[in-house]
């Protein structure tokens, strides 16, 4: 944890960003006492949130999943969207998850992205937050992460001692950019799929993690986006999440762009970001009201 306590950033309202050299976010462990699931005690076997203070807060958040084929966390799908929406007064937590490159397979990044969930909506006092405008965003692996989300949420077990494990897990909305939807072979990336199944996945095991088919009518309001020349991360899966979406009448956006390589992030300004913001007024994100 860095040095800078929750509310003495609340006192520096005289400074507008993160992006100020002597402002730092503060990183939380998503579990104080054991990991479970741990294989160690190294730093990437301790998953973490790193919170990130929008300088006028209007009460919304999102947890982010950055990208990486579940091997890896790009950092311009995490603290860049993070800073970004900051100016949008959405107060941001980028989860460091754990994964396969390190010997992790699912469900502990499901266990992972669920505590954060929790963890934000427990704390949504003490971060002046409404519980109930928290969403989960997610790019590539990073989206197939958020959209397990969407469909494998709970509504927390009463009886857990934990009082965090008591939170629901559901997310208010969800937010996937040129998100890896599928495990299904012709669909998904394989790459990911490897990391987060391992080489010789039960059928059954495939299924549940093919998103689309998991889609029912509690699924959280979803925004997407994608490319159709993305040679990485096909565009048919954001189509199939958005028909199953649709087939199961959840409110959800979609923005398809001809050109632009996989992994564009912000992009300068991309027009998906424009879009985005539309869908969030629309949902009324930004306002409880």
């Amino acid at each position: 944890m860095t040095g800078l306590t929750v509310s003495s950033l609340l006192v520096c309202g005289a400074i507008a960003s993160y992006s100020a050299e002597n402002m730092k976010p503060e990183v939380f462990s998503l579990w104080e006492d054991e990991v479970p699931g741990t294989l160690g005690t190294d730093d990437w076997d301790n998953p973490t949130l790193t919170f990130y203070k929008s300088s006028q807060p209007n009460g919304s958040a999102m947890v982010i999943c950055p990208g990486g084929g579940y091997g890896g966390l790009a950092g311009h799908e995490g603290k860049d969207y993070a800073l970004w929406l900051n100016e949008h007064g959405v107060s941001c937590f980028v989860l460091k998850y754990r994964l396969g490159s390190k010997g992790y397979r699912h469900p502990v990044m499901l266990w992972d992205v669920s505590r954060a969930m929790r963890w934000t909506r427990a704390h949504a006092d003490r971060f002046g937050i409404d519980p109930h405008r928290i969403g989960v965003m997610g790019s590539s692996a990073g989206g197939h992460l958020a959209s397990t989300l969407l469909t494998h949420y709970d509504e927390g077990d009463p009886d857990n001692c934990d009082p965090i494990e008591r939170v629901s897990s559901r997310p208010d909305l969800g937010v996937l950019c040129y998100a890896v939807i599928s495990m299904k072979d012709g669909l998904t990336h394989q790459g990911s799929k490897r990391n987060l199944l391992g080489d010789d996945p039960e059928e059954e095991l495939v299924i549940s993690l093919s998103n689309e088919l998991q889609v029912t009518a509690g699924t959280p309001p979803t925004f997407l986006w994608s490319t159709v020349e993305d040679p990485v991360v096909k565009v048919e899966n954001s189509m199939a999440f958005a028909t199953a979406l649709r087939k199961h009448e959840v409110p959800f956006a979609m923005s398809l762009y001809e050109k632009g390589r996989h992994g564009l992030g912000l992009a300068g300004g991309h027009p998906w970001t424009q879009d985005l913001l539309r869908f969030f007024e629309e949902r009324e994100f930004f306002s409880s009201q």
